[in-house]
């Protein structure tokens, strides 16, 4: 890729963003819905190549067996619908948890096939053919199609945007370079606000504690609310099951869900509704 994608506009020359309400932060939870193969190397506790890898595999399966669940809870508990970022082969290997969020009415995005392939590599057909099939796989299992993309480890092509495009996606968050959404030079499309900062599976593997992540929270949504005197933030919060589905971990987003809810000056929300709104109102 190269930044023909998008054009650079500081945040400093912007027209203010007004969000609904006249709240300062749009805050979404972006839930890290994966598949992953037990003889392909991902993402890792330990450095690994053995096949299969019990360790690394079972500690990612966490994740579906039992965090989400924990993590659903949690969600539940104060509120807030996800924004799901869903491989697709998640609808054949575990359709209890796509079942789940569409009681719930998640907002569903694409999230590739699979976790332990990037989405790299592909020439022009081959992506047209995939991106397709992802696609129209999730439509079919949650009777929703997606609006928004992010790939598997934020991977796209040069021609991606553009193909998702053609299939009727609005908006990316594999680009983590704003605090607001943005514009493409692809007619329609959106760049809107993830964090690889503000996410559970960098900071933990940094070694932070919970009551890190809880202050981290509480941080960065002060800080966008005063910066948004200015113009409305979007707050991102990424989260994988196997990672925040921990009990030592999962208290601490029950305590920042719970303190986030409270804030007089948030919009809970879901990327899609983000994307809609800027669409919609943004010159």
């Amino acid at each position: 890729m190269t930044t023909e994608l998008f054009a650079y506009h500081p945040i400093s020359d912007r027209p203010a963003l007004h969000w609904p309400e006249g709240k300062r932060v749009a805050f979404y939870v972006g839930l890290n819905i994966e598949h992953f193969l037990d003889d392909r190397p991902s993402t890792s506790i330990w450095p690994s190549q053995l096949v299969p890898d019990a360790l690394n595999y079972g500690w990612r399966d966490y994740g579906a067996r039992v965090g989400i669940w924990r993590t659903i809870d949690i969600l539940d508990r104060h509120g807030v619908r996800a924004s799901a970022l869903l491989n697709s082969m998640v609808t054949d290997a575990n359709p209890q948890i796509v079942a789940a969020g569409v009681e719930r009415n998640w907002a569903w995005l694409a999230h590739g096939a699979t976790n332990s392939t990037l989405h790299t590599g592909l020439e022009l057909e081959a992506e047209r053919t995939r991106l397709t099939e992802i696609v129209d796989t999730i439509e079919s299992a949650t009777g929703t199609r997606p609006r928004g993309w992010m790939g598997p480890g934020l991977t796209e092509t040069a021609n991606t945007p553009r193909l998702l495009a053609e299939l009727g996606l609005s908006y990316l968050l594999d680009w983590t370079n704003d605090d607001q959404p943005y514009r493409l030079t692809v007619p329609g499309m959106l760049s809107v606000p993830y964090s690889v900062e503000l996410n559970d599976l960098i900071l933990f593997q940094r070694g932070l504690t919970g009551p890190d992540f809880l202050q981290m929270v509480q941080d960065q949504y002060q800080v966008l609310r005063d910066d948004a005197a200015n113009g409305g933030r979007v707050m991102a919060l990424a989260l994988h099951p196997f990672v925040i589905g921990q009990p030592f971990r999962a208290k601490y987003l029950d305590l920042a869900l719970e303190y986030l809810v409270a804030q007089p000056d948030i919009w809970i929300t879901t990327s899609d509704d983000i994307a809609e709104h800027f669409q919609r109102t943004a010159g």
